[in-house]
């Protein structure tokens, strides 16, 4: 399949990470899922501060780029053409803050091959289960488990964002508050496509 073979790498660096955490831990694979996630989280830190700053250094532009959009009000495409010129030249990415979330997508992706891999089945066969989840290596059919941890994952980003859109802009505020909410539908439109596909070949 073409996307597992492009990231094959992040797939193996994920199984990496996974079996450090689960020799470290004792023999758990879902305190291990858990601790890698940790993990990603730590290694996109300085993504996250600096899209803080990011935010930050918008939130003293907003008066100049107010002036531009009061002066081409009546132009909406040189509007837009002088505010990303301005952001040009001040060096300023307004999607900058939004990065960091985005950038965890390819490793649940990564994480979603991993855990349906035939090696990783044979690995955990000893330990699948984790909580009220029955089976690490299986797709969740339970409804109401799936709709909790969809629920969990909103959640958490939601606080994420809430602590790093402190003082960003209503705009920004509104798309980092909105991502979530978008990575859910793609995530699940994957594993529909994932699911289906075995039985249309």
């Amino acid at each position: 399949m073409y996307i597992a073979n492009v990231l094959q790498p992040l797939i193996d660096a994920c199984q990496w990470i996974l079996e450090f955490w689960h020799d470290l831990i004792g023999g758990s694979w879902g305190w291990a899922i858990i601790f890698m996630t940790f993990t990603v989280r730590l290694a996109i830190l300085p993504l996250t501060f600096k899209g803080v700053k990011s935010m930050q250094r918008l939130q003293t532009l907003q008066p100049e780029i107010k002036k531009l959009q009061e002066r081409y009000k009546d132009d909406k495409q040189r509007m837009n053409q002088e505010v990303m010129a301005f952001y040009q030249r001040e060096k300023v990415n307004p999607l900058g803050s939004c990065l960091p979330l985005a950038l965890q997508i390819p490793f649940f992706i990564s994480l979603f091959y991993l855990l349906r891999s035939p090696e990783f089945k044979a690995d955990i066969a000893s330990n699948p289960s984790f909580g009220p989840i029955p089976d690490l290596a299986e797709k969740i059919t339970d409804p109401v488990l799936l709709g909790v941890l969809i629920v969990l994952y909103v959640g958490t980003q939601l606080a994420a964002s809430a602590v790093t859109a402190i003082s960003a802009d209503p705009t920004q505020r509104r798309i980092m508050f909105a991502l979530p909410f978008v990575f859910v539908i793609f995530i699940v439109n994957f594993v529909i496509t994932i699911r289906q596909k075995p039985t249309a070949t």
